[in-house]
């Protein structure tokens, strides 16, 4: 992850100087603008595997045309100095109404949009773990997985020995609960409850 700006730019600021049809994806992080890193093959191949799963869940529980995931938008935490774009986004159609930004500029400010984020981890793992939780968590975010398929995360977070860890933190009383999924232990997540579907079926699915 490099600095793109040195000086700091307001949200609004940011939005305007976004290349447009830019091959580069960029996030505000307090007010620095910061160039991502480059998806590699398998990280976008294991997102979009994610993604092809959760689409066939919404048709399954009925809410096609109701959940969507959008190709790109950008998540507008609370402060106002950041602004993400998340890997995977499941938004309600249901609420998003609420969203003044959202049909000219893409932009969520409200949780209730959201029924889950999904960040797979690059290089920029500390960003998953610390910046965007501590975001997530304040917005209001119900639900939000850390998908570290190499097992990147320092041992703090995903333990000792680092192995392929999915994190799912669901939000009880204003904080987030942590469960966390390896090996073939089926993801449990309270928006799709019925998703069945394994670490390492991801792992397999997604990467070979």
């Amino acid at each position: 992850m490099t600095q793109a700006l040195p000086q700091l730019v307001t949200f609004d600021e940011f939005l305007a100087w976004y290349p447009e049809n830019s091959t580069v994806r960029y996030e505000l992080h307090d007010g620095e603008i910061v160039e991502m890193p480059k998806p590699t093959g398998t990280h976008s191949k294991l997102t979009g595997f994610i993604i092809d799963e959760l689409n066939f869940k919404v048709r399954e529980i009925g809410k096609r045309g109701i959940w969507f995931i959008p190709r790109e938008c950008i998540v507008k935490p609370r402060s106002g100095k950041s602004g993400y774009e998340p890997d995977i986004i499941v938004l309600n159609e249901e609420t998003i109404g609420l969203e003044t930004r959202w049909e000219k500029e893409s932009v969520i400010e409200y949780a209730s949009s959201v029924k889950l984020i999904v960040e797979v981890v690059s290089t920029n793992w500390r960003d998953d773990y610390l910046k965007k939780l501590a975001d997530y968590g304040e917005m209001g975010i119900p639900e939000y997985w850390i998908v570290d398929y190499k097992g990147l995360g320092g041992k703090l977070f995903i333990g000792n020995p680092k192995q392929p860890t999915i994190s799912v933190y669901v939000l009880e009383d204003d904080e987030y609960k942590l469960t966390q999924f390896r090996g073939d232990e089926i993801i449990n997540s309270p928006t799709f409850p019925d998703l069945q579907l394994s670490v390492n079926q991801i792992l397999r699915f997604g990467i070979d």
